[in-house]
């Protein structure tokens, strides 16, 4: 998977929104870190020059299980680490399976948002 394919699949998801939020950071990887969001929530994030791993939003349970299942799954880079996963890409994690974290992440993010936003982004 490239960056271009991982940032269409992102933004398809409804409402998705992308964004460069640290561009005044001192750190060159930092700066270029794209986030996904949903209503202003985060569901993922990318280093668009890099490309070599994505944070996600995760049931804690599933975290500990694809941790063992996975030597490209690791905790939460800069983020909870109960909460939150990195993904690598070009790793033993197929791109199938990274989607389908993708996709959960979102999920799990529009689930804790209010029940008006939930309702709009169906419509």
């Amino acid at each position: 998977m490239d960056i271009e394919t991982f940032r269409k699949y992102c933004l398809s998801f409804d409402g998705a929104m992308e964004k460069l939020p640290f561009e005044k950071a001192t750190s060159q990887y930092d700066k270029d870190l794209l986030v996904f969001y949903v209503a202003e929530k985060w569901f993922c994030f990318v280093n668009i020059d890099k490309f070599d791993f994505c944070d996600l939003k995760c049931d804690p349970e599933e975290s500990k299980e694809l941790q063992e299942k996975y030597q490209g799954i690791k905790p939460g880079y800069h983020m909870n680490k109960k909460h939150w996963i990195s993904v690598s890409f070009n790793s033993d994690v197929p791109d199938s399976v990274i989607k389908e974290l993708v996709l959960k992440s979102y999920e799990l993010i529009v689930a804790g948002l209010p029940l008006k936003i939930q309702h709009s982004l169906k419509n």
